[in-house]
């Protein structure tokens, strides 16, 4: 695969740009609803408390994927920013996945072998 040129970095940078933006406003968002869940009994009962647990630990879950995604975004703008993004960290090949899969920093030969 050619190395990507001057308007595919654009665009990817751009997009991976609009996608922190999005996780940030995420993690944000959702930062309340993966906080600790009160147990007071005389508030809430039983079935509402475990729904309310269920609950919590989705949005923990969730959060951790996106803090997860965020912190790829973050490592292929670094890259970007030092001219090193569309190539395999690992063999140094051009990436066949750098457009594809904009946050992935291995060649499909590296992660295959």
């Amino acid at each position: 695969m050619d190395p990507l040129n001057f308007k595919q970095l654009k665009q990817l940078q751009q997009a991976l740009t609009d996608s922190k933006i999005k996780l940030e406003e995420q993690l944000l968002i959702n930062k309340d609803s993966a906080s600790v869940v009160e147990l007071d009994q005389t508030l809430v009962g039983r079935v509402s408390r475990m729904d309310a647990i269920q609950q919590q630990s989705m949005a923990v879950s969730m959060r951790q994927k996106a803090q997860l995604k965020l912190k790829k975004v973050q490592a292929a703008l670094d890259t970007m920013a030092t001219d090193d993004y569309g190539y395999c960290r690992q063999c140094e090949n051009p990436s066949d996945s750098a457009l594809n899969r904009p946050a992935r920093s291995q060649s499909l030969l590296a992660v295959s072998g």
